[in-house]
């Protein structure tokens, strides 16, 4: 099973963004998501940002992951 966890972006640069969840921040690649923009958060799987979800949908997402 994979899991993709929505993290929020930080910087962009070129096809790549900075992404934080928690202060750990990562690298991850955009060109699945090129409307992503600053500030989005994105759901983030094997180093790629797949889709941009909502805040609420995000904040829920996360809130369930730490309850576990």
């Amino acid at each position: 099973m994979c899991l993709a966890i929505p993290m929020k972006i930080e910087s962009i640069e070129g096809k790549t963004a900075v992404c934080e969840l928690d202060g750990v921040r990562r690298r991850a690649a955009v060109d699945l998501a090129p409307k992503a923009k600053v500030g989005d958060y994105v759901m983030i799987h094997a180093g790629f940002a797949i889709e941009i979800v909502d805040n609420k949908a995000a904040e829920e997402t996360l809130a369930l992951l730490k309850s576990l």
